[in-house]
């Protein structure tokens, strides 16, 4: 019996994941208000981590209740400076805040991926990269704001390393897949041991 693999994501750097990957697999966004679920979270002092794994198993929960019998992956991704914790900028302004507040330190990727199947989570994972951003001038941040534009506001970080946000840094550990919030590695190895996919 082939097991249809779900991811709960309109992310296009997610599904570019998969299918580079070789899966087949459909793509459903979960109809989830993520800043509604974080806030109660983060206000009881949840950590960074434990935001990302609520927010990837609400994620897949979400589309599991529309496609029973199916193996339903989410996942999401929280950055973490310290004990402070970002969010999308808002607007250019906030974008060249957060490059300000991440200048010159090294910040964490929280990705946490789940699967489930029928409502029930069968499996989580929860993986780090550790990135350094080299120290940036007000005027180098204006110019690199310009030139990448609203791309800033679509990201945590307000930067992509798949595009000129690259130049930002000076050391990052961690694989790429973590970094782009999607743990491939440990997912593959679940997806064969649950038998959906040639193991």
């Amino acid at each position: 019996m082939t097991t249809t693999i779900i991811l709960a994501s309109s992310s296009p750097f997610r599904r570019m994941l998969m299918e580079n990957a070789g899966l087949s697999f459909e793509a459903h966004a979960a109809k989830i208000d993520e800043r509604a679920l974080e806030a109660p979270l983060e206000k009881a002092g949840a950590t960074p981590d434990a935001v990302a794994l609520a927010l990837a198993r609400a994620k897949a929960e979400d589309v599991s209740r529309h496609f029973s019998d199916s193996l339903v992956i989410g996942s999401d991704q929280t950055m973490s400076l310290a004990e402070r914790v970002f969010h999308k900028p808002k607007d250019m302004a906030d974008a060249a805040s957060h490059l300000h507040a991440l200048s010159g330190k090294t910040h964490r990727l929280n990705s946490a991926v789940a699967i489930v199947n029928n409502g029930v989570v069968l499996w989580e994972h929860l993986a780090h990269a550790e990135l350094t951003m080299r120290p940036l001038t007000a005027d180098f941040i204006a110019r690199h704001l310009a030139r990448v534009g609203d791309k800033a506001l679509s990201s945590v970080g307000a930067y992509q390393l798949e595009g000129q946000g690259i130049q930002l840094f000076e050391k990052i550990e961690g694989d790429y897949f973590t970094i782009l919030g999607l743990p491939m590695l440990p997912l593959l190895k679940k997806l064969r041991e649950l038998g959906a996919i040639d193991g």
